[in-house]
């Protein structure tokens, strides 16, 4: 569990290493806070943090929705980069009722 600004975060997803709290911490900005997903990728050395919406939000659109990840990665992410995608926990309170489908990894590239 990841504890920043008075929400909790779980890692779902972590590909070649790609999870570092302390640069999360460092590049973690209140802008994120309203986003279900916060997906981080490296390139060049540098972490990027890009926000996701759950796949039933209506504030989600064809480029924030988590769907839409493998797109992301595809589009906007070096080739191969590591990458951790994390979710925003519910306060206790909150019952969970939803059925969700899970995040599924990239199939890495044989020739790696």
């Amino acid at each position: 569990m990841i504890q920043i600004n008075d929400k909790t975060y779980k890692l779902t997803l972590e590909h070649k290493d790609g999870w570092n709290p302390d640069a999360f911490k460092e590049r973690y900005s209140d802008v994120l806070d309203r986003y279900d997903y916060i997906v981080g990728d490296w390139g060049y050395s540098q972490l990027r943090l890009k926000g996701f919406f759950k796949e039933n939000s209506s504030k989600a659109n064809k480029d924030t929705n988590i769907i839409s990840l493998q797109d992301y990665l595809n589009e906007y992410c070096n080739f191969g980069c590591a990458y951790f995608v994390i979710e925003k926990g519910q306060n206790t309170s909150q019952v969970q009722t939803e059925e969700r489908r899970p995040i599924v990894p990239i199939e890495d590239d044989p020739s790696e």
